[in-house]
């Protein structure tokens, strides 16, 4: 882009800024618009899950939903509670925004394209990232409420809990790339599964679910959304929040998602990697690498629809007591692994190919039950084509009778 505007004659400092800019102003729409569908998407999946039907009403299947939400939300009063640090008040959903915002510096969109790529990437991410904590430890202690203290500083907990856990899932695919760019990092990986960091072998394959479990718990997404926890705290932290404000922390919510489900696909996923007989396409690796992307986005939803709420206690445990511990297994057994296998490319391919075969046999195996409950959900109540048959409730005939005899 800064190429463009110097190619036209501009100074570079001019160039530089007007690349920003342009930058800036396409990342805001694309995440509001991003933020909006799948805000769609999410309550039709869960809709789904629970034998719902979801938004239908405004647009085809409801769309446009998302839209009218948006309307509503930035036309609805916004009430400042009483008692409340009015310029910390404002600045937390900015903070939040802002903190989602600037993590797309170094994301990539596919092989080729890479806003900056920096060479201390996912230092930079990780680094980053705080600024959404800030922001809803801001807003907790800002609101003037109790409840959206206690969700702050839940936040401000879970954020130190799980951040360890994050970092060290992601240095078994640093130690195999030598190198902290998101560049290196996707060009370490081939276009092939077995090329992945994440089927590289076992201890790659635990690294990548302690990233990405992780990562539902930093994102403050269910089973892990205790900062914002309805049936305990009313809404968590953003309580008192409304209008434009709270649609910020909806954007900012959302927006993490995007980010999660794009460090997947790159450090894990293989990026998006071609295939050398499709040569060097920049259009179809930014393909590749979104429906990588949008796949992790939707794991992310089915899990939120699947598992209940933990304990705050239950939440700290399986940090500190599993997921620390297993790091450190992931991290040493990947330095063992490399120091065994570094002269056997054989080795590494066997274990690589075994690794993906293994994938194969578990997703195979979860497809075939997902399917039969698929078939049960849709199978009418009460049919004999349903295994969920209800037994027969006693009338009120029957129970006379019953006590007649």
């Amino acid at each position: 882009m800064e190429t463009l505007f110097l190619d036209l004659g501009l100074p570079h400092t001019l160039s530089s800024f007007l690349a920003m800019t342009v930058w800036a102003v396409l990342l805001i729409h694309f995440l509001a618009i991003y933020a909006g569908v799948t805000s769609w998407v999410e309550r039709r999946v869960a809709a789904k899950m629970q034998s719902r039907v979801g938004p239908n009403r405004v647009g085809p299947q409801g769309i446009l939903q998302w839209l009218a939400d948006g309307v509503k939300l930035i036309l609805k009063e916004s009430i400042d509670p009483e008692g409340a640090d009015r310029f910390m008040f404002y600045l937390a959903p900015f903070l939040m925004v802002c903190g989602v915002f600037a993590t797309f510096v170094v994301l990539p969109w596919g092989s080729f394209i890479i806003p900056a790529d920096l060479n201390v990437g996912i230092l930079y991410l990780i680094s980053i990232t705080a600024l959404v904590v800030i922001g809803i430890l801001m807003a907790g202690w800002a609101s003037n409420s109790k409840w959206a203290l206690l969700g702050g500083m839940r936040s401000a907990a879970q954020i130190v809990t799980y951040e360890i856990p994050v970092a060290m899932g992601l240095l078994p695919a640093i130690m195999a790339a030598g190198s902290l760019q998101m560049g290196h990092l996707m060009a370490a990986q081939g276009w092939a599964p077995w090329e992945w960091f994440a089927f590289q072998n076992p201890f790659a394959a635990l690294s990548f679910f302690l990233f990405f479990i992780g990562s539902i718990a930093e994102s403050n997404r269910i089973p892990f959304d205790l900062p914002e926890a309805e049936s305990e705290l009313v809404a968590g932290y953003f309580t008192e929040y409304s209008g434009f404000k709270f649609a910020a922390f909806s954007l900012a919510e959302f927006g993490n998602t995007w980010v999660v489900g794009a460090v997947t696909a790159a450090v894990f996923l293989g990026g998006g990697n071609l295939p050398a007989f499709l040569g060097e396409s920049a259009i179809l690796s930014l393909v590749v690498f979104t429906a990588k992307t949008l796949f992790a986005v939707f794991l992310l939803m089915w899990i939120r629809w699947t598992l209940p709420r933990f304990r705050i206690d239950q939440m700290m445990d399986f940090s500190w007591k599993y997921m620390l511990p297993l790091a450190f297994v992931a991290f040493f057994g990947q330095a063992i692994y490399m120091m065994l296998t570094y002269e056997s490319a054989m080795a590494q391919q066997i274990i690589s190919h075994g690794m993906f075969l293994v994938f194969l046999l578990v997703l195979f195996k979860f497809t075939g039950r997902v399917m039969l409950n698929v078939r049960e959900q849709l199978s009418p109540v009460n049919s004999p084509a349903s295994d969920l048959v209800a037994p027969a409730q006693p009338t009120v005939e029957t129970e006379a009778q019953a006590v007649t005899e």
